[in-house]
């Protein structure tokens, strides 16, 4: 399972996918009538044009990036894999349900299904929803039939070893800064899935104090991610650290953002860095032009000279090889 993406760059295409996206409740938590609002009376009636024209700029030939190379991903693992296997999408035609179908309808021996989220990290937006979508789906659709699932694999040591080796490529020239960015989220989500109620963004140091809490809380997953590839790595405390990139106005999102660090960097003197998003398995909108275009834009005019960002695992022979093993 993977996030989904337009059928095309036509607005009128991102506008569908926009709506069914953001009126996930996972995704904007607030009651129905104030996300329909939100969206319908606002958000659906500038953002589709301007997200197009952002699709438009790293559209490839053969479609999305993010369903391309997930395809490719799942045929490469599909040879290595005896189990009968679908890949679907969060949002999009490429749905839940229709994964779901294929599967039984063409194997109606299986009693069981394993559900793979691709997210290394677990959040009420992502993984969560995702969870929460088939397990809606399997009662309704196919209520004799069992599901499990990988919850995260953020610290699972195959999934670290393929990020440092990925990153470690693109640290052999001589660097001034490694810049971590993962998807940003609004910090109401870190307690409103907090199992203790009394942890997350509650305490002092919450991510660095052991907690039941951390099983399902995003901060603490991406600062464990990169703790353990810099360790793996040997990179000096000095020359990383930590942002987020994208958010909504209006709520408290995880800070510091990923714009204003790449422009604090270059201001500082930080001539040539290298940036990495480890919350993202395969190349989409937010890596190719949120970070790739913007983020290299920002950089240059505030005085930086060279910009590097780190390609995700994509079809990384390693990463295949990982995806395997989570399918056993």
């Amino acid at each position: 399972m993977n996030l989904g993406s337009p059928e095309s760059t036509d607005p009128k295409d991102v506008k569908v996918y926009l709506r069914e996206f953001l009126m996930d409740e996972h995704v904007i938590d607030v009651p129905y009538w104030k996300r329909w609002l939100l969206i319908e009376g606002i958000i659906l009636n500038t953002r589709p044009k301007k997200s197009a024209a952002a699709y438009q700029k790293i559209w490839w030939e053969e479609g999305s990036p993010l369903i391309v190379l997930s395809q490719r991903v799942f045929e490469k693992v599909s040879k290595k894999v005896e189990k009968p296997m679908e890949l679907a999408m969060r949002y999009g035609k490429m749905s839940i349900e229709k994964g779901l179908t294929d599967l039984f309808t063409k194997n109606p021996e299986l009693e069981e299904v394993k559900l793979i989220p691709l997210y290394p990290h677990y959040a009420k937006a992502s993984t969560h929803s995702v969870i929460e979508k088939a397990e809606e789906i399997m009662k309704e659709k196919f209520p004799s039939k069992k599901m499990t699932y990988l919850q995260s694999f953020y610290n699972e040591e195959n999934y670290i070893n393929a990020q440092s080796k990925q990153l470690g490529k693109y640290l052999e020239e001589d660097y001034d800064h490694l810049l971590f960015s993962y998807h940003g989220i609004p910090e109401r989500h870190l307690t409103k899935l907090d199992p203790t109620g009394e942890h997350c963004l509650k305490c002092d140091n919450c991510c660095e104090v052991k907690s039941e809490a951390h099983k399902v809380c995003y901060r603490h997953q991406v600062f464990e991610t990169t703790r353990l590839i810099v360790e793996k790595l040997r990179i000096p405390k000095e020359k990383y650290s930590v942002s987020f990139q994208s958010r909504l106005a209006g709520t408290p999102w995880l800070t510091p953002y990923t714009d204003f660090e790449i422009e604090r960097l270059a201001k500082e003197g930080k001539k040539r860095i290298v940036l990495i998003s480890p919350a993202f398995v395969s190349d989409c909108l937010e890596t190719l032009e949120e970070l790739g275009m913007e983020g290299k834009e920002d950089f240059l005019k505030a005085g930086g000279e060279k910009y590097t960002l780190v390609p995700c695992l994509n079809e990384q022979e390693d990463w295949v090889e990982t995806l395997a093993g989570y399918c056993s």
